[in-house]
């Protein structure tokens, strides 16, 4: 019963929130372009499972992967798991969270090449450049940026620093390479860190931040514990355009040595 409470909730409020879309949308159509809305009935449809989709979404998000990314975020910093051979050990060093640092690479990486928008993006580059752009190579290349990021996320928030001294040294190296980069893959390089903090990548790495901080001592889970999505916006610029500063120098040895012969 009160599962289904929920949902109803839940349902309700995304429905409020939908509804201001549908009347833009079809106020402009109709008012403004004064068209009539093609197959009514299936944008109509359209609209209802957005919401069905929203709704149980949310759902899922309080009921599993929230609690899940703060679970494990408990456990691995646990005195019990830390210092398994001696839990009587209070104090820890930064390198004794290494579990975290490699949970968090994991499932930034995982969850990245699993974001849907990111493959959407991908497909669209690739068809767009002719094939110059490789699906796999890009997905790859913003996973590895993401993962990297939140490591480094997870990292500044159990030293405590600042976390405006990384994204400013960060947006320092974005802007360095956008230089030198291949002016092709710029914009792209610039939207893949939006891309994919997306649906599936946000919530665990959100939980994953909160408890991190709630559990680390001297930590405040308002200050330390948000900025990870930070850290997983900014750091795909730089993979991307890595990446394709690779892939154009190892075309030019290729080219040069071809020539050579």
């Amino acid at each position: 019963m009160e599962m289904l409470s929920k949902v109803l909730e839940t349902l309700m409020l995304t429905a409020r929130d939908v509804i201001p879309i549908a009347v833009i949308l079809f106020g402009f159509q109709l008012g403004v372009l004064k068209r009539p809305v093609a197959n009514w009935r299936r944008v109509a449809a359209g609209f209802i499972y957005v919401i069905l989709g929203l709704s149980f979404f949310l759902v899922g998000l309080e009921l599993a992967l929230f609690p899940i990314g703060e679970a494990m975020a408990e456990q691995l910093t646990s005195p019990e798991f830390i210092h398994a051979d001696d839990p009587s050990i209070t104090v820890n060093a930064w390198q004794d969270y290494y579990w975290v640092y490699i949970f968090a690479a994991a499932i930034g990486f995982s969850t990245t090449i699993a974001e849907p928008s990111l493959i959407a993006v991908a497909i669209k580059a690739n068809e767009v450049s002719g094939g110059s752009i490789g699906i796999q190579g890009l997905r790859i290349s913003v996973a590895i940026g993401v993962a990297f990021g939140i490591s480094l996320g997870c990292f500044r928030i159990v030293v405590g620093d600042p976390i405006h001294y990384y994204i400013m040294a960060g947006y320092v190296i974005v802007v360095i390479q956008t230089f030198y980069a291949p002016k092709m893959i710029v914009p792209l390089a610039y939207d893949s860190g939006g891309v994919t903090t997306s649906t599936v990548t946000v919530p665990l790495v959100a939980a994953l931040g909160l408890g991190l901080a709630t559990n680390v001592d001297g930590r405040n889970p308002l200050i330390d514990g948000f900025g990870l999505i930070a850290f997983a916006s900014l750091f795909p610029m730089i993979t991307v355009m890595g990446y394709a500063q690779l892939v154009e120098f190892k075309n030019r040895t290729q080219k040069e040595r071809n020539n050579a012969l």
